[in-house]
């Protein structure tokens, strides 16, 4: 049995997410104890524990401490199987976490799955919003070879939620490495800025001038898209994600979302800041994407190599994790002004 503390490292969600993932594909059983141990609530919070139950239902697993507020789980899986799945958050809890969760699972599939998720928010705080997933996460994976792809049925925003997803993912004959070691030239700077039953306000279409300004003060253009969203009448709200792409296939993104007081033109130039950073010391993925293709270059047998600008809380943990479940072997080396995410040949 995989016996792992959550309060080691970040102490986060991470923990969590990532462990279950491990134990499914490894179809190991797994203990967790304090869980988000380092969190001012501690514990399975409403998307946490929707994203162990719907882990469970892609391997029949049997559970036991999955209540709202545990901090003790016990995870025993059995074989992953494929179909459909159904999970619902019931809260603003982010869907783009829930589907870090299971995601990896979804790669080691036999036959193809449907994920469906209900009543959960598709971008909110301390989350990737739910087209960087799309544009930049889901775009990475399939360089390395799994094929995934994200529906958007409604938009969902604190604090009321609501949003609706479906992920798709067809059967993986087996993961490739990633050998991105040079930032290369920027071929396509793009973005999708959207609101929803706020085209009153044009705030989508101001989130975006505002980020092409503040990149066309430093060098940059981007194309992007405006969606005046209408899925949601339930809960107002925007986004903005920007990703750029380079001859190398370095890819990196940045985003960010609308929340009550907060003009749009300041959420335009956040993203556009958020993207700035990544570019200008010239990594090959960005400092989330970093983090979460951790799992995947781990499960893929060759070597893998990416850069990143710096080492977040989460990179570090996952890179601890992957090694104490999987017993992979990374290393991490400052070139330059960057940090190189090797990870060894298996």
């Amino acid at each position: 049995m995989l016996e792992i503390d959550g309060s080691q490292k970040s102490g986060s969600g991470t923990i969590l997410r990532l462990s279950i993932a491990l134990a499914t594909i490894l179809n190991q059983s797994l203990h967790i104890y304090n869980i988000r141990q380092k969190r001012t609530q501690p514990g399975l919070r409403p998307q946490h524990l929707e994203a162990v139950l719907t882990a469970a239902k892609l391997c029949n697993a049997e559970l036991k401490g999955a209540t709202l507020g545990s901090r003790e789980l016990w995870f025993t899986p059995q074989e992953i199987t494929s179909g459909n799945v159904h999970a619902e958050i019931g809260t603003a809890g982010s869907i783009p976490m829930l589907l870090l969760t299971i995601l990896p699972i979804c790669a080691f599939i036999k036959h193809s799955v449907r994920v469906h998720v209900v009543k959960g928010g598709t971008d909110v705080r301390h989350a990737p919003t739910i087209n960087y997933l799309n544009h930049v996460l889901l775009r990475m994976l399939k360089r390395m070879g799994l094929n995934a792809s994200l529906t958007i049925h409604k938009y969902g925003y604190y604090p009321k939620g609501m949003g609706e997803v479906t992920l798709e993912v067809q059967p993986t004959e087996k993961l490739s490495p990633l050998r991105l070691e040079e930032f290369g030239t920027i071929e396509e700077l793009c973005g999708v800025s959207v609101c929803t039953f706020l085209a009153d306000r044009k705030v989508a279409e101001r989130q975006a001038n505002a980020a092409n300004k503040y990149l066309a003060a430093h060098g940059h253009e981007a194309k992007i898209q405006v969606i005046n969203d209408m899925s949601n009448p339930l809960q107002k709200g925007s986004s903005l994600v920007l990703w750029a792409k380079t001859s190398t296939g370095a890819l990196l993104g940045g985003d960010a979302i609308g929340e009550l007081r907060k003009p749009s033109e300041v959420v335009g130039r956040e993203a556009a800041e958020n993207l700035f950073k990544e570019i200008k010391p010239q990594p090959t993925v960005d400092t989330h994407l970093a983090d979460m293709l951790v799992p995947y270059v781990a499960l893929a047998d060759e070597k893998s190599t990416y850069l990143t600008r710096t080492i977040t809380e989460h990179l570090d943990t996952n890179i601890w994790l992957t090694q104490k479940i999987l017993g992979v072997k990374f290393r991490v080396s400052k070139t330059k002004n960057l940090y190189r995410i090797e990870k060894k040949e298996s």
